[in-house]
């Protein structure tokens, strides 16, 4: 088969078509994720990562894929910021000098503040991936209901090719 396209020059950009330009996310979104998960704070993921908030929300609103690991690496963190406030709660945080003249601070307004501003995102995450264990839940029972029913077919198929007592084959039932 021959093609109509001009023959490429050296030197010049070919155009590649959109599937073939599409790569592995960039270095700073794995790391923005990484940032995000430990810390649930937009603002240190994309100073760590090397990018402005601004360009992370865009890219946020631009790539599904991207969007998706964000709500689940905000989710990690939220689930992390949970962890330590229950056991700052549970421990509190010393404070006023040495050990045996520390007191224990139980000030947690600033966490309280976090979670109350990422729940909401946070829960929407948790359907997601509940909707998705759902999901591949019922698939499981139906391919086990599928099998099940190849395997009464034929053991059915097997009965009705075996002769009877008499040596005549079973007749086969309707």
């Amino acid at each position: 088969m021959t093609s109509n396209a001009p023959a490429a020059v050296p030197g010049t950009p070919v155009a590649v078509p959109a599937r073939a330009r599409r790569r592995a996310a960039p270095r700073w979104q794995k790391r923005f994720l990484q940032i995000l998960a430990e810390t649930s704070n937009v603002s240190a993921a994309a100073k760590k990562a090397g990018t402005s908030v601004g360009h992370a929300y865009k890219t946020r609103a631009k790539d599904a894929e991207f969007s998706r690991a964000w709500l689940a690496a905000l989710a990690q963190g939220y689930d992390q910021l949970e962890l330590e406030l229950l056991q700052r709660l549970r421990e509190g945080e010393l404070s006023g000098g040495t050990t045996k003249k520390a007191r224990r601070k139980f000030d947690n307004a600033v966490a309280l503040r976090l979670l109350a501003a990422h729940r909401d995102s946070v829960s929407r995450q948790r359907a997601m991936d509940a909707n998705r264990d759902e999901d591949a839940i019922l698939a499981e029972i139906d391919r086990k209901l599928d099998q099940m029913r190849r395997r009464e077919l034929q053991a059915r198929a097997l009965l009705r090719s075996r002769p009877s007592a008499s040596g005549a084959a079973m007749p086969a039932k309707s």
